[in-house]
């Protein structure tokens, strides 16, 4: 095994303070392979953050979306502990892309509100994340309207002329959920002719309990019909134990990198994600059903491989970026209702085929102080739906097929378009960037008459841009103006799913228009070696916005008795006047003597649309306007961390805030995941520290909520982990 340590340290670590994510981490002590630039990157004329891998380890945490907790203009939201969605300045869902080294990892079963899919991507696997804030369209495609996550994994270690082979482990334990869990992986790597070749590949296990909190949130009101506590979730006798929670985890994936030569590089790689039994916290049990009935995710796997090209071949193609992949989800659920001796199973399968290309040209010298770069693109993805549903009536054993699944059998979706954008540097710091894209989406689903589902074909056309300025006029000062449209093509999800959601059950709506986003940003940015400073302020117009409508049983389709039975029942229709989105973000970065880094962000946003449907049970007392709060947008929140690094010793404490949201929606107030009425606010502080005990071993510890604080982030189903520790080690 070769060991080559990196040099020049000290820039490195400078480097990784003013532009995280970029570099590697500070205790890397091998060489990655060289990739041909991080141009499919989100743009960095935008609101943007980075999560590095060093941050990652740093603050151990217990999912992919938990790692973005820290980054300015993000809240994460749990509908149940095996699960995580992220809001980007209001938005989450469908309304939010992920991307997975360049992959749209978003189909077309993608639901309204937060849903689970960045849960399904291995943090012990990721290499950085960024996070683009505001619409991005133009370069990605439908669903941008929010922001763009995208999740860069990890590549293998490679030494000059030398055959490598790393193994790596990683194991953890905390004590919230009583988790065990680790990953092995290892690296292996040598010369080939002009090159080089290397492989990266491991596998991963988690075993995860019920979680523990410091205690159960109280409702800011606790004389309200529902009492002292939100009904979701259920507890424990011990009044810490959430039920409801706890999952199994597996992990596998391999990656094999070919470096052609120094600028052509050929990537072959496979990722897959194996979780059983999540239970849906919030449905199990619902309100006031039977302690036995629970909504469980049996299986909810993902599963991709991809073949991506690489290389700098001309004046128009540097770098060009070819990827060919494919990705299968699959997701069986078990509805176990003992009111009516009944269990519902749905097992729904979505594959995927995409193809994507990529190419930027050589930065062009038009005249001699102006200069211009263009990227040019085309994509496709095409899904394709496997669903079905059955019923067992526990008390005879008896199973009987369902005329439909949660969507329609045979269903396809293709979407996909072509872009260009470019920037033009002129004198006095100023740059001038636009794009535009042309897109295509393609619905189609198969009647289903005796369950009163019609056919689906559907089609749209979207034209979308983006247009700003920067102008630097100072060498560590930067302002930025930007102006994008933005859109989201209503998917299968919208146009033909029967699904249990936190607010009620909703059905489908053949009939939805595209929702389109135009934002406005205006940005300053500071950026010294010592001091980085970030503010943002954005104005976002939602157009048919989709919405969830309130319906009576009586509108309820056909052979849908969860419809009928259930508590609230809701519909998505486009809103019929503009919504609206405006807030601010910030972000500071100091590093001060004596290996002490801090960092602090903050944001808010604000939400509205035109009310559209009434109030249901439990709301007396509220009286609504012609606009209302769109639903479960984030209140006021923010991060503080201290860092403080000596040799192979480090120590950090972490304190995440929120205050309280009492601005709810119409469907906010059906939702039992929102304390009646709003959630309260809170302030959390976790202290972090690791110890490299041997150049290969390092062990790190978090003692995680040290006030024990009764938490939740807004619109979560699951309260905060209470105080308790976890425990990691690393042998490398």
């Amino acid at each position: 095994m070769l060991v080559r340590r990196r040099k020049n340290t000290c820039v490195v670590a400078a480097l990784l303070f003013v532009n995280e994510g970029r570099a590697v981490a500070d205790n890397d002590t091998f060489q990655t392979v060289v990739r041909a630039g991080r141009e499919d990157g989100v743009s960095e004329e935008r609101a943007h953050g980075t999560v590095s891998r060093s941050e990652i380890e740093r603050r151990q945490p217990r999912s992919a979306p938990d790692a973005l907790r820290y980054e300015s203009g993000v809240f994460v939201q749990q509908s149940a502990h095996g699960q995580g969605s992220a809001f980007i300045r209001g938005l989450t869902g469908q309304q939010t892309l992920l991307l997975f080294d360049g992959i749209r990892v978003n189909n077309s079963t993608y639901r309204q509100g937060p849903n689970q899919y960045f849960f399904t991507i291995d943090s012990r696997t990721i290499d950085s994340i960024e996070i683009l804030r505001g619409g991005g369209s133009t370069r990605y495609g439908s669903d941008a309207l929010g922001g763009v996550i995208a999740a860069y994994p990890i590549d293998p270690m490679v030494s000059d002329g030398e055959i490598l082979f790393r193994p790596q482990v990683n194991l953890r334990a905390t004590s919230a959920d009583d988790e065990l869990g680790g990953r092995v992986q290892f690296h292996l790597s040598g010369p080939v002719k002009d090159g080089s070749l290397g492989f990266v590949g491991g596998i991963g296990f988690r075993n995860v309990g019920q979680l523990k909190s410091g205690g159960r949130v109280e409702n800011p009101n606790p004389n309200t019909p529902i009492g002292r506590y939100p009904m979701v979730p259920a507890y424990a006798p011990d009044g810490v134990t959430q039920l409801g929670t706890g999952f199994k985890e597996l992990t596998a994936d391999g990656r094999l990198v070919l470096r052609l030569s120094d600028s052509q590089r050929l990537t072959l790689a496979t990722y897959h994600y194996l979780q059983f039994d999540v239970p849906r916290t919030d449905q199990c049990p619902p309100p006031y059903a039977p302690s036995g009935t629970c909504l469980t995710y049996e299986q909810q796997f993902r599963h991709l491989g991809y073949l991506t090209y690489e290389g700098k071949l001309s004046n128009f193609l540097w770098p060009l970026r070819i990827s060919v992949s494919v990705q299968a989800q699959h997701e069986r659920q078990r509805l176990d209702d003992p009111s009516v001796l009944v269990t519902r199973l749905g097992v729904d399968d979505v594959l995927t085929l995409g193809f994507l290309a990529s190419a930027q040209s050589r930065p062009l010298l038009v005249l001699p102080s102006v200069e211009l770069r263009f990227r040019y693109g085309f994509d496709q993805y095409t899904d394709w739906i496997t669903s079905e549903a059955s019923r067992t009536f526990t008390d005879l054993a008896q199973t009987a097929k369902l005329s439909r699944g949660q969507y329609l059998n045979g269903s396809t979706y293709t979407y996909g378009g072509v872009y260009a954008d470019g920037s033009l540097s002129i004198p006095k710091g100023v740059t001038l960037y636009g794009g535009v894209r042309l897109s295509y989406v393609v619905a189609r689903a198969p009647a289903e008459p005796l369950s009163g589902s019609r056919q689906v074909n559907q089609s749209w056309l979207p034209v979308t841009g983006n247009a700003g300025v920067s102008w630097m006029p100072h060498k560590v000062l930067t302002l930025r103006l930007n102006a994008d449209h933005s859109f989201r093509a209503a998917n299968l999800n919208d146009l033909t799913a029967r699904q249990q959601t936190g607010p009620g059950f909703q059905f489908e709506n053949a009939n939805l228009n595209p929702e389109r986003a135009t934002t406005i940003e205006l940005g300053a940015l500071l950026e010294h070696e010592l001091l980085g400073v970030q503010l943002w302020a954005f104005e976002t117009l939602l157009h048919d916005a989709v919405l969830k409508v309130s319906k009576s049983d009586a509108e309820c389709p056909l052979a849908t008795p969860e419809c009928v039975g259930a508590w609230t029942r809701f519909q998505l229709q486009n809103a019929p006047a503009l919504s609206e989105l405006r807030g601010v973000e910030a972000m500071l970065r100091l590093r001060i003597p004596m290996g002490f880094r801090l960092r602090g962000t903050l944001a808010y946003t604000w939400g509205e649309s035109p009310r559209v449907g009434s109030l249901g049970y439990g709301t007396s007392g509220v009286i609504l306007g012609e606009r209302v709060p769109l639903s479960r947008v984030p209140p006021l929140h923010g991060t503080a961390e201290v860092v403080w690094q000596r040799a192979s010793f480090e120590l950090s404490a972490g304190l995440r805030w929120a205050t309280m949201q009492d601005r709810l929606a119409i469907s906010d107030y059906a939702d039992a995941r929102i304390p009646k009425y709003g959630t309260p606010g809170f302030a959390v502080v976790d202290l972090r520290s690791s110890f490299r005990i041997h150049d290969r071993v390092q062990l790190g510890g978090v003692l995680e909520n040290i006030g024990n604080v009764a938490y939740r982030y807004h619109g979560s189903s699951v309260d905060g982990p209470g105080r308790g520790f976890m425990l990691s080690m690393k042998v490398d």
